[in-house]
């Protein structure tokens, strides 16, 4: 991304706010909600809850995220596996984290959407033409169905055109939630103690079981991760800038209805299954309209959420850390995509979540669970970029120090919601992270059996099959893709299909490489001629953001080397070539399979079969590297990653 996205302006804070800020900001809707959930109102739980929202949202959103964490862009571009790809060279294991926080992420995003609409819809009880709702949850989960189907059937077209209306929307949402909040805050002036963190402590060391309060507290900064990897779409001076405003907002909002809540049920329950403190300090001429933006404010919310898992699993498929899918671009929008095969996960996650929970105080007791785990992986991440960016010791030490444990307090306290539904977070989370795995770990099992050769060797049996006429010839140019990163190597699985398998005579032999960086969006490519007009390597440079679309970057290197003389494609059969025709292009693409030779320990082989099921199931090769499969050629080989010992066979004669 270019440098200019990061000059604050007012478009850029406008997009900030209608993209950026859609799960944080909307946590006013459940946060003090969940921390009043079955409690007695008194000024400790109030002034104490609040101080630790705000004491959250200043060490966890704004220092974490807003001033550390931006700061680590690559090129432009943020989130975990941004992060990861500016780390990921120092230590192998680091992975781990990677995933783990992807994994938490997706997880995350299954359960947002529910959780921000549900609670949006319910305000609907607080309007006396829909009094009948009180007791009637199974109408609520029917709009809310209604709701999350229309989001996620939308998806395909692409929101370019909606999307111009996110950043007003969002700007009348936080507009509203400060002047609610104002509106109350001298209800009870004594809120304003919340900003001493000593109220903070006190309620965690003091109230009865305050420690578990954490988790409810904690639903306040799950944004935070989003906000990061949103870093791309504004810059980061955009994000800082706007973050002043939001955060006022938030606050303010939040002791609106801490002061309206001891001023009218100090000493009592609050109703929170049939009630809302947010939707209760409204006034009721205002309910209908404060209804409808906290609506639309969840659905911006849930709509940032899904693109941003569109991206993520985009790049996970480009860092081979997930099974390829099929790519839309349903605009000319600059990394907008559509990914069927997720958009279809998501959807059938927030459903079930739905049907699970069915209330929006069922999802605060399951929800923050996952995220927990993937702001800790981006702690350990941050770390390693600290040291790369050679920061002394002594602050990275500190900066580990503090936020583990901040996340280790928030995590323990999370782990209170298990038996409450957040188990139900980590099994997705979880089998998440088990697809993750063993698509890299297979990887790595299969590497052990690709064997590289000395091109060079190979290179006179090449000519002189494509000058033995004996042979029928098999296509005018033929072109392998090759994973090897050395230019003079090639597999030997490739000498084997053009000599051995069965001879494949061409006139141009190419070979295609196509090597991922660490930046986004660079897309260039490199020309060796090792053979001018008979052996050509072809290599592809590509940001971990770009689509392989082989089919169509091979087509304009072509032109190029046409228009710069480079090569000849005309047909080499006479009579086409008198009439300048083109020639045929073949693609090979060589597709493993297990062999049953193989002897592989357990866990290894529970990995290579689980990875070869999701690759049955998965985007086939030539359409994952975006091959017109009219063009493309498929050879099956065996993957023999661990061959079986030699067979103690003896041969007897008929005598004996």
């Amino acid at each position: 991304m270019g440098s200019h996205i990061n000059k604050v302006s007012a478009a850029g804070l406008l997009v900030a706010l209608g993209i950026i800020y859609g799960d944080i900001g909307t946590s006013p809707l459940y946060v003090l909600n969940a921390i009043i959930n079955g409690k007695e109102i008194s000024e400790l739980l109030i002034v104490g809850g609040l101080s630790c929202v705000i004491w959250t949202l200043t060490l966890q959103t704004t220092v974490k995220y807003v001033i550390l964490t931006l700061q680590a862009d690559n090129r432009g571009e943020g989130g975990i596996f941004s992060l990861y790809t500016l780390v990921r060279r120092r230590r192998r294991w680091l992975v781990l984290p990677a995933m783990i926080g992807g994994a938490a992420l997706l997880a995350d995003g299954m359960i947002t959407p529910p959780i921000s609409i549900t609670s949006a819809v319910e305000g609907l009880r607080q309007l006396p033409a829909f009094a009948s709702l009180q007791n009637d949850q199974q109408t609520i989960i029917y709009i809310v169905l209604g709701i999350i189907t229309v989001i996620f059937f939308v998806q395909q077209f692409g929101t370019a055109s909606i999307g111009k209306m996110f950043g007003p929307v969002m700007t009348i949402w936080f507009v509203m939630l400060g002047v609610l909040g104002l509106i109350h805050i001298a209800d009870d002036l004594s809120v304003f103690k919340a900003f001493n963190p000593y109220y903070a402590i006190k309620l965690l060391v003091v109230y009865p079981k305050g420690f578990w309060i954490l988790g409810a507290v904690f639903l306040c900064t799950t944004g935070a991760e989003a906000l990061y990897s949103d870093l791309g779409h504004c810059g980061k001076n955009n994000i800082r800038i706007s973050w002043i405003m939001v955060k006022m907002a938030l606050i303010i909002n939040y002791l609106g209805q801490g002061a309206w809540l001891m001023s009218h049920y100090n000493g009592q329950m609050f109703p929170t299954e049939t009630s809302n403190p947010f939707y209760a300090i409204m006034p009721q001429g205002f309910l209908v309209f404060g209804i409808i933006i906290a609506t639309a404010a969840a659905i911006i919310a849930s709509q940032a959420l899904i693109s941003g898992s569109f991206t993520l699993i985009s790049e996970a498929i480009r860092l081979n850390l997930w099974p390829k899918h099929k790519i839309d671009y349903p605009t000319e929008q600059r990394g907008q995509l559509f990914i069927p095969a997720t958009n279809l996960m998501l959807y059938i996650g927030c459903v079930a979540m739905v049907l699970i929970f069915k209330k929006s105080t069922n999802m605060e007791a399951a929800y923050g669970l996952a995220i927990t785990m993937c702001m800790m992986a981006t702690t350990i991440l941050f770390a390693n970029y600290l040291v790369l960016k050679r920061v002394k010791q002594p602050l990275i030490y500190l900066f580990l120090l503090t936020y583990f444990a901040i996340e280790g307090a928030f995590l323990f306290a999370n782990l209170d919601k298990f038996p409450h539904g957040g188990y139900v977070t980590l099994i997705v989370g979880g089998a998440l992270f088990l697809v993750m795995y063993v698509w890299y770990r297979a990887r790595k099992i299969k590497n052990r059996y690709v064997e590289f050769v000395r091109l060079e060797n190979y290179i006179p049996q090449i000519q002189e099959l494509s000058n033995d006429k004996s042979v029928p010839k098999y296509a005018t140019h033929l072109i392998y893709l090759t994973s090897a990163n050395n230019p003079k190597e090639i597999e030997h699985k490739i000498i084997y299909s053009i000599l051995n398998r069965k001879p494949k005579r061409a006139d141009i032999y190419w070979f295609v490489h196509v090597d991922t960086l660490d930046d986004p969006y660079t897309c260039e490519y490199q020309v060796d001629h090792i053979i001018p007009n008979d052996i050509i390597r072809v290599e592809f440079r590509l940001g971990f953001r770009m689509e392989p679309r082989i089919n169509m970057l091979f087509r304009k290197v072509i032109e190029d080397l046409v228009e710069n003389k480079e090569v000849n494609i005309t047909s080499r059969y006479e009579s086409l070539e008198r009439n300048n025709v083109v020639g045929d292009f073949q693609f090979i693409v060589m597709e493993k399979y297990l062999s049953a030779d193989n002897q592989l320990p357990f866990v290894e082989s529970l990995i290579m079969k689980t990875y070869f099921a999701i690759k049955d199931i998965s985007l086939s090769e030539e359409k994952g590297f975006g091959l017109d499969t009219s063009y493309v050629q498929i050879e099956k080989f065996p993957l023999i990653v661990s061959p079986a010992p030699n067979l103690n066979l003896r041969r007897i004669n008929n005598d004996e």
